[in-house]
């Protein structure tokens, strides 16, 4: 199983692309057990961008006690599972490594009341799954 797609699949999965890391180890193991097909569909992914390094190009970043998948990211995952045409070679994806740190995008005023409401949802939640399981 190729680590560095199988975290970028499960990251995008969530809301916001970020997941904490009790969830990343869950869904890993989920899928490390899941079998063959799993293992196979990520060579074939990986082998679309050969020198994948998702911290180093910047495709994930960490925050908060998890990670988050990047635009970035996602649109390397977008091109590793692209189908190319027949008629088409397939081109290989030459994703640069950051010379120096880029400096964060500034979210909206109106996407960061989102997302912090989202994660309001989320804690509590959590919350509730806590106290109902003790």
């Amino acid at each position: 199983m190729n680590f560095q797609v199988t975290v970028l699949k499960i990251l995008v999965s969530y809301p916001d692309g970020f997941a904490v890391m009790a969830d990343l180890k869950r869904d890993m193991a989920i899928l490390a057990t899941s079998g063959r097909d799993w293992v196979e569909r990520t060579k074939r992914l990986a082998a679309r961008v050969p020198d994948l390094d998702i911290f180093s190009q910047a495709l994930v970043e960490r925050l908060n006690g998890g990670w988050r998948i990047t635009e970035k990211g996602r649109t390397v995952l977008d091109f590793m599972e692209a189908r190319p045409s027949e008629s088409q070679a397939e081109p290989e994806i030459v994703v640069e490594r950051p010379a120096a740190a880029e400096p964060a995008p500034r979210l909206l005023a109106s996407t960061r009341a989102a997302r912090s409401r989202r994660l309001q949802r989320r804690r509590a939640a959590r919350g509730r799954a806590r106290a109902k399981a003790s």
